[in-house]
């Protein structure tokens, strides 16, 4: 998902500590109240202090490949925040403050030792792209099907044994990604997606032959198994 922010090109809306080698963050990021958009990630954070609540205006913040073993709840005071990126911390949870943010576009949450979801995830009407790769879930919350502005779902290389029956409601839904699980078969309400053009299952030792695949690729959807 592209993010393109008013004030591209203003260094006072902006702020990079990219690949900085950092473990923790300066005192001037709190002071700079109109910021849109932080990059903080490749460093060596552990704790992300409750003062980002302050930072009411920003749009996207990037914390990956970090080592925050848990967010402060002053994460949900973000009400404009559009673009969450967690992948690659220790965080073994999806912190609930990360699922009470109403604006959410954009929520990456790869390989950060998830087994499960919380329920709350299904609170967020604007989620177009989710990523939760390279996790150790098994199954997904029935909330996860009110996710009704949801165009992409990237569950690779998990532990689902089936496609989680929640999907069935996400009427908007474009592109599944299911690499490397442990799928045995593709569910017949996979067929009846309105929005599918993009299924991917590889790596899960699937049959070709599966009606459900057929009757995909037969009304255009891409299907690789």
């Amino acid at each position: 998902m592209q993010l393109h922010f008013a004030g591209e090109g203003d260094g006072r809306k902006l702020a990079s500590l990219y690949d900085t080698g950092i473990d923790e963050v300066p005192d001037w990021v709190w002071e700079r109240r109109s910021l849109e958009s932080l990059n903080l990630s490749q460093n060596f954070l552990t704790e992300l202090p409750a003062q980002i609540g302050e930072l009411r205006e920003l749009r996207m913040l990037d914390l990956g490949h970090n080592a925050l073993a848990d967010l402060p709840g002053e994460l949900r005071r973000l009400w404009r925040l559009e673009y969450l990126y967690l992948s690659d911390n220790p965080l073994g949870a999806l912190p609930a403050a990360a699922a009470s943010l109403p604006g959410l576009r954009y929520l990456a949450a790869a390989a950060i030792g998830l087994e499960t979801l919380p329920e709350e995830i299904g609170s967020l009407p604007n989620l177009e792209e989710l990523r939760l790769d390279g996790n150790r879930l098994t199954s997904l919350p029935d909330s996860v099907g009110e996710l009704a502005s949801l165009r992409e779902l990237s569950l690779r290389s998990n532990q689902f044994t089936r496609v989680p029956p929640a999907l069935a409601r996400l009427a908007r839904l474009e592109h599944l990604d299911l690499r490397a699980n442990r799928l045995v078969a593709l569910p017949p309400w996979l067929a009846q997606l309105p929005g599918l053009t993009k299924l991917d299952a590889r790596w899960n030792g699937l049959e070709a032959s599966q009606p459900v695949a057929i009757a995909l690729t037969a009304r255009g959807c891409r299907v690789l198994l």
